[in-house]
């Protein structure tokens, strides 16, 4: 190597390292919370700019000494690792799936960790709904959040007013969730791209400002409190039930204890999510789902095939809203409160992370980045705070060494033969 390539490389690190100075200092650098020492309203943190600003510089130093080539596979031998890859999927995904059911049962485990992978099934189902959407039929969505908002505040007024149970105000949820994504479909069915992701955006935005100030139905900025738990075949996780009403310890002949209802919880939303994921993957094989791939690939093309694209459009638009009408129903009777506050913006681009990181049209891709995002801020102060930052530094990242995800690889949905046509 050269001491011109050698003053290159460092030019460039040098600029990615004043890159990283300019945005560190305001982000980082400085934070605005009162010092009980000195009375300021903010401190300063100089040590973690110069942590970012160094990283930053090795970094960019470092990839100028990996190699770049390009390799093509022989046919014979991309047939085979695919193979060998879904095979690899399959397993992964089985071994999560018993890991999950065994979670409450392990010696480790603990309530809060229930809760906490509670959160992370909730993100997870929230995933795979706009995977759906994004990943399967390319339409992008920066407005999932409405749809996880209709589902909770359609739960919480069907099972209050109406008095119906968890699992029959579920499906209710589900398919008002599903007629909002068919309202936004309509309108939205000739737009792409930029456009389209504004819609989306407006229509998130819409649907939290009608939660704020439609008091009368959905109670405003102070939300709806109240909402029923979910009960084991009609028996409720509580110490003294009513009258004429036996309770879930009672019926079993246990000792009360509050943790009970929380991995009861646990166990409906992972029974949710595995039917959600079957859900999705058969749906993936069906000819719906072949055409939801043919129209993100190519519109024209399937125009010319002779295939809808405004019933595709709203089917995608329809499912993925239900998903995600059901995840907002689950979080509700959790919660027990729902406010405007929980269906923000940050909600979307939250769900939108987790499908872009893991991978489009990745369905263990999607676990994956949900339990990396979900879990990362419990680590620490540091971490929630910069939860947003980390993001979209992750964001960037992937778009850059991995645009189509972590896991983006996957089983086709129709092989062919040794003999059939290409």
């Amino acid at each position: 190597m050269t001491a011109q390539d050698w003053a290159g490389r460092i030019k460039g690190a040098a600029l990615a390292g004043l890159v990283a100075f300019a945005l560190a200092v305001p982000l980082v650098g400085i934070d605005t919370n009162v010092d009980d020492a000195t009375g300021h309203g903010f401190t300063t943190r100089f040590s973690w700019v110069v942590i970012a600003v160094a990283s930053v510089f090795a970094g960019k130093l470092a990839l100028g000494f990996v190699p770049h080539f390009h390799w093509a596979a022989p046919q014979g031998l991309r047939r085979r690792t695919t193979l060998k890859a879904g095979r690899g999927v399959f397993l992964i995904g089985l071994a999560a799936a018993v890991f999950a059911l065994a979670l409450p049962m392990l010696p480790f485990s603990s309530r809060y960790l229930v809760d906490l992978a509670t959160t992370v099934l909730i993100y997870i189902m929230l995933g795979w709904g706009l995977n759906i959407v994004v990943g399967l039929a390319g339409l992008l969505n920066l407005g999932y959040a409405a749809f996880y908002a209709v589902g909770a505040y359609s739960f919480a007024l069907v099972a209050q007013d109406w008095g119906l149970s968890f699992w029959l105000a579920l499906p209710i949820a589900g398919l008002l969730a599903a007629l909002f994504g068919i309202l936004l479909g309509l309108p939205v069915l000739r737009l792409r791209g930029d456009y389209l992701a504004i819609v989306t955006l407006g229509f998130g935005e819409i649907v939290r400002i009608v939660l704020i100030n439609w008091g009368s139905v959905t109670g405003g900025p102070n939300g709806i409190d109240g909402i029923p738990r979910p009960s084991f075949f009609g028996m409720p996780f509580v110490r003294n039930p009513p009258e004429g009403i036996t309770s879930f310890s009672q019926f079993f002949h246990l000792d009360f204890d509050p943790g009970q209802r929380i991995v009861f919880l646990y166990y409906v939303i992972l029974l949710l999510a595995l039917l959600t994921n079957l859900f999705s993957l058969r749906l993936r094989r069906l000819p719906v789902g072949l055409a939801w791939e043919a129209l993100r690939d190519d519109e024209i093309a399937c125009r010319a095939l002779g295939i809808n694209p405004t019933s595709v459009k709203l089917s995608a638009f329809a499912i993925s809203a239900m998903l995600g009408g059901i995840a907002g129903a689950f979080f509700a009777t959790r919660q027990g409160f729902i406010s405007p506050e929980s269906f923000g913006f940050q909600e979307s681009a939250t769900v939108l992370a987790i499908v872009v990181l893991g991978g489009l049209g990745s369905q263990l891709g999607v676990v994956l980045a949900a339990v990396v995002l979900v879990t990362l801020p419990e680590f620490g102060r540091e971490f929630d705070q910069f939860r947003m930052l980390l993001f979209g530094a992750a964001m960037v990242a992937i778009m850059l060494w991995r645009p189509r995800g972590l896991l983006s690889a996957r089983a086709p949905s129709i092989r062919l033969g040794a003999g059939d046509p290409a």
